[in-house]
């Protein structure tokens, strides 16, 4: 390990030099209260910034053992020491007026959720922060003085302003921490009384706008029906009521505009704990809670599927149905079974991203067209069996289609972001004549197979053999695009990032031919937390933009690989 002034007079050596010279940098170097380690030179003033890590004893940060015990902690004061880290790059960083990125330092950037990241790492005796850094050039000449600027003084203000106990605000650290341990109480507290989410009283569920994640200034506190209110007492001593919704089916209904989608937004991001200031901290829903939407045009390969499609024309087999581009009920189909097979207990559903065909088939349209010229049973009929056979609950978004009232447990209606107990007025206006449906269902949900990948699906080799994250939505695998834009409770393209180190990281150690899609996430998965979420990534020193998903988005990036081979 070299010292810090060997690292200023190697950069002052180079200075003026091609770019290339700045490889000569590279590796570890002392700076007495933290080691600087120089894993990834770039090539160029204009290619992906270099990866630079600080490494420091825990000691030394003095953040107190007591708030490091337990691994909800660390999450905790890992995401508030990304946050800092990022807010002090905003402060004492610039772009110097050069090539490239040059000056610039980036750290992964958090939104509104408290993620299980790579960017802050503790872990046994020491801390270790992963960033970028634009080394400063002119044209493509090093600026060598300019580059020992940002390492001997810029990042040594970043280091002690953000990873410094004595520096950071104690106090928003411990209501961090105490904010992420009453989200996990809530979480668990979902479990013993019997109930799929939680919506405090309070909370503000309207964003900014539609590509804000921030809450509306202003919004409309929520507020629980009586016949819903829960009452908890959480770990920090706070006493919260709010809106339970027990497990079965539940139906969310309303006019337009009154808030039902934003209610159902709230729930899909409920799976994650949110920071303060958010809205939606006591959002809470359980963890494996599956977003369902029609998705034309998606791949899918051998999904049983049958117990929504049978009889297709031409006698295609829907045991085991493939397509390359499925239309909206078959895609809406898959997407059920697959959140199935990945051991999901909770699906919701808007109405208005739903196939209509898919979701209702009303009593006239029944008289019209004969039962065996109709091959989809639609998900009215197997709501109930869904609830009744497997366990899994099911909360709806329905805004034209009052045939639910018949199958729904309870019904909830938004009027004007204020939710209302409207289960005994839907069941009465049920049991009124009028047009029936006739309940086509044989009472049962039908068989979820579980599907086993081959190898020879991932059998791509030389440079076709990279997996990379392209944005939130998009995978490169070859030359394959794996397109995963359906997947809405995605809330990070570090979470999109991870999922394509997953991929590889299964397909070259995990994948066996003998276990199922889910068996081998849950290997992997018990690996990670063992061994680390950074311990997946092939490149060893620097995997700082990883973001930890749920199995459930990453058992649907798999699923719509149109590569995938899985067994007959």
């Amino acid at each position: 390990m070299k010292s810090r002034q060997e690292l200023e007079q190697l950069l002052f050596s180079i200075n003026g030099q091609g770019y290339g010279a700045y490889k000569s940098i590279k590796g570890e170097y002392n700076f007495g209260k933290y080691i600087l380690s120089i894993d990834h030179v770039q090539v160029d003033p204009y290619a992906p910034p270099s990866k630079v890590r600080i490494i420091m004893n825990r000691k030394v940060t003095g953040i107190p053992d007591e708030l490091l015990d337990s691994k909800s902690k660390i999450i905790a004061v890992s995401d508030f020491l990304t946050r800092e880290f990022y807010k002090k790059t905003e402060i004492y960083s610039r772009k110097i007026n050069a090539t490239g990125g040059s000056g610039m330092i980036v750290i992964d950037r958090c939104g509104q959720e408290m993620l299980e990241r790579t960017s802050v790492l503790i872990k046994d005796n020491r801390v270790e922060v992963r960033f970028e850094i634009g080394l400063p050039a002119a044209g493509r000449r090093v600026l060598g003085k300019e580059a020992n600027r940002i390492f001997s003084q810029t990042l040594e203000k970043i280091v002690d302003a953000a990873l410094l106990y004595e520096n950071i605000d104690h106090n928003e650290l411990k209501n961090q921490i105490s904010l992420m341990i009453d989200q996990e109480y809530i979480r668990e507290e979902l479990k013993r009384r019997n109930l799929v989410a939680f919506v405090a009283d309070g909370s503000v569920l309207p964003r900014e706008s539609g590509v804000s994640d921030k809450p509306l200034r202003d919004g409309i506190p929520f507020q629980s029906p009586k016949s819903f209110k829960t009452d908890m007492d959480l770990p920090s001593g706070k006493h919260i009521s709010g809106m339970g919704i027990e497990k079965g089916i539940t139906l969310i209904v309303g006019g337009g505009y009154h808030g039902k989608s934003t209610l159902l937004k709230a729930l899909e991001r409920g799976v994650y704990n949110h920071i303060s200031g958010d809205g939606r901290e006591m959002v809470i829903t359980c963890f494996d809670a599956v977003k369902i939407r029609a998705e034309d045009g998606r791949n899918v390969e051998k999904v049983n599927i049958s117990a929504f499609i049978n009889n297709l024309p031409g006698n295609k087999d829907t045991h085991l149905f493939s397509t390359e581009n499925a239309s909206g009920s078959t895609s809406q189909a898959a997407n059920v079974m697959e959140a199935l097979e990945s051991g999901t207990s909770l699906i919701l559903i808007d109405e208005d991203t739903s196939a209509t065909n898919f979701m209702i088939c009303d009593g006239r349209m029944q008289k019209l067209i004969a039962r065996e010229k109709e091959p989809i049973t639609p998900f009215i009929d197997k709501v109930k069996p869904l609830y009744k056979d497997l366990g899994v609950s099911t909360i709806l978004i329905v805004g034209g289609c009052g045939d639910y009232f018949d199958v729904a447990d309870r019904v909830i209606m938004m009027d004007e972001y204020i939710p209302k107990d409207v289960t005994d007025r839907a069941k009465e206006i049920a049991s009124t004549d009028g047009y029936k449906r006739e309940f086509l269902s044989d009472n049962v949900f039908g068989k979820v197979t579980h599907r086993v990948p081959l190898k020879k699906g991932f059998s791509l080799s030389g440079k076709e053999d990279r997996l990379k994250a392209k944005g939130k939505y998009t995978i490169l695998y070859g030359w394959n695009n794996i397109d995963i834009s359906g997947l809405e409770q995605l809330v990070d393209e570090s979470q999109t990032n991870c999922i394509a180190v997953m991929i590889g990281f299964l397909k070259n150690k995990v994948i066996d031919e003998k276990k199922t899609i889910e068996q081998s996430l849950d290997q992997m998965y018990r690996h990670i937390e063992k061994s680390g979420l950074d311990s997946i990534s092939p490149y060893t020193g620097h995997p700082g933009n990883l973001a930890m998903p749920r199995k459930q988005e990453v058992f649907a990036a798999i699923s719509r690989y149109r590569g995938l081979v899985v067994k007959g």
